[in-house]
């Protein structure tokens, strides 16, 4: 008869939380991306007083960003799959925080545009990369969650940007909070690239049984490089359906990050304390829909096996409730009951997002960093479409046109829902 295990080798059989590591890097990363996208949304008041910027000007900027955010999803995607997340996401990172120190020097449109294109060029393989990063680490299970809550942290970043940015406005001026918000994502690259590696099996800090729990999920991932089946990605519809609903998503939720200050403040007449506050309640609320989605999304896998319709019926729901809300928030005299209404739909934007960036995980498996950046792609050339488009709304027809768009392209994102597929793997 075999003596029974004593606590220490029990303990030992426990598995232990590598994984979560990774993930709560992962989450702080995605803070970062969007405290350094928002922060001149933020600061638009204070940069049109001081530089002298028109509305279609700092459109043109805004979008600037989103131009290169757009053009190197692929580039990126395609590095983190090349050379791993490891390095890849390490220099990306690095990249972008240079390029936001530096918008605290530009002293023209042009050169605070080059400034924001080049940025975007750095953030554009940051979700790609870590959605790869994470494939190797992340439970099937788990991988809604830990798209929704990476994804929710993104919008807990946008909503303390605000007022962290006025308040530094207010004491030291509009260019303090970008050098300081680059020197923030320099010391994230020196954490990831000590603690993270590309595989569990390289990892110093996983026991047998997390490294065992892993593999039984996911199987043995590679750790040195692979071909990118790119014939094979752009020939699934699951793919192009995906890309097409992130569009219209990536067209919408550009509206609130980038254009929602300032339409509190030129339209609803809020002063630039009160903007701050406000101005973060639709992204706290987002972040509230990107945990419950992906949450939802996968109990709803494991309750009824059916992991297509725990994703598309999600999804479809978010659009549907986000279109809805739109049409009062729009047209409500009070502006009070329009930014709860604005928080709803965002709410409903973002349970969309655990999902649609939980599906490239579901079908790509080892490239599901160059699918995410074929997907990410469609969403930000729509958000690259959506400011300079608003800018000129606005000026022919005033702040109601744009929202009104906005909802119609929920409501055809919805209906792209009915056609998305989990199940259908890549590779």
């Amino acid at each position: 008869m075999s003596a029974s295990p004593t606590p220490g080798q029990q303990a030992s059989l426990r598995p232990t939380h590598a994984r979560h590591v990774v993930l709560a890097l992962v989450v702080a990363a995605y803070v970062l991306t969007y405290m350094d996208r928002v922060n001149l949304a933020s600061a638009v008041p204070v940069i049109q007083h001081d530089l002298g910027f028109s509305m279609i000007t700092i459109g043109w900027i805004f979008a600037a960003f989103r131009w290169g955010y757009a053009f190197f999803q692929i580039p990126g995607g395609w590095l983190g799959d090349r050379i791993g997340g490891r390095r890849a996401l390490s220099i990306v990172v690095v990249w972008w925080s240079a390029f936001t120190s530096l918008t605290a020097f530009t002293w023209s449109a042009a050169s605070m545009g080059l400034c924001r294109f080049l940025f975007g060029v750095g953030e554009a393989g940051a979700f790609p990369i870590a959605t790869r990063s994470l494939s190797g680490w992340m439970l099937t299970t788990e991988r809604g969650f830990a798209q929704g809550v990476t994804h929710a942290a993104s919008r807990v970043g946008a909503a303390l940007t605000p007022p962290i940015v006025v308040l530094l406005m207010v004491r030291f001026g509009w260019r303090t909070p970008f050098f300081l918000f680059g020197l923030f994502g320099l010391a994230w690259a020196a954490a990831w690239c000590w603690y993270y590696r590309d595989t569990p099996a390289e990892h110093r800090h996983i026991n047998s049984a997390e490294r065992a729990l892993i593999q039984n999920s996911i199987g043995d991932r590679a750790a040195h490089a692979q071909a990118v089946p790119w014939r094979r990605i752009l020939r699934s519809p699951s793919l192009w359906t995906l890309s097409l609903m992130y569009f219209c998503y990536g067209y919408s939720i550009d509206i609130y990050l980038d254009w929602f200050p300032k339409y509190l403040t030129e339209h609803h007449g809020f002063n630039l304390t009160q903007m701050g506050i406000y101005a973060s309640l639709p992204l706290l609320a987002g972040a509230a829909g990107d945990l419950l989605g992906g949450s939802v999304s996968d109990r709803c896998a494991r309750r009824f096996g059916n992991l297509k319709a725990a994703r598309s019926a999600v999804a479809l729901a978010g659009f549907v409730l986000a279109a809805i809300f739109i049409v009062p928030a729009t047209y409500t005299h009070s502006s009070t009951a329009s930014v709860l209404y604005s928080c709803v739909a965002v709410f409903g934007l973002e349970v969309t997002v655990g999902v649609a960036w939980a599906i490239p995980l579901d079908i790509g498996g080892e490239f599901a960093g160059s699918i995410a950046s074929v997907m990410n792609t469609f969403g930000n050339l729509g958000s690259a479409v959506s400011p300079v488009l608003l800018a000129y709304f606005v000026g022919l027809y005033g702040w109601n046109m744009p929202f009104l768009v906005c909802s119609g392209l929920c409501v055809i994102g919805a209906i792209l829902c009915l056609g998305l597929d989990a199940n259908s793997k890549i590779a």
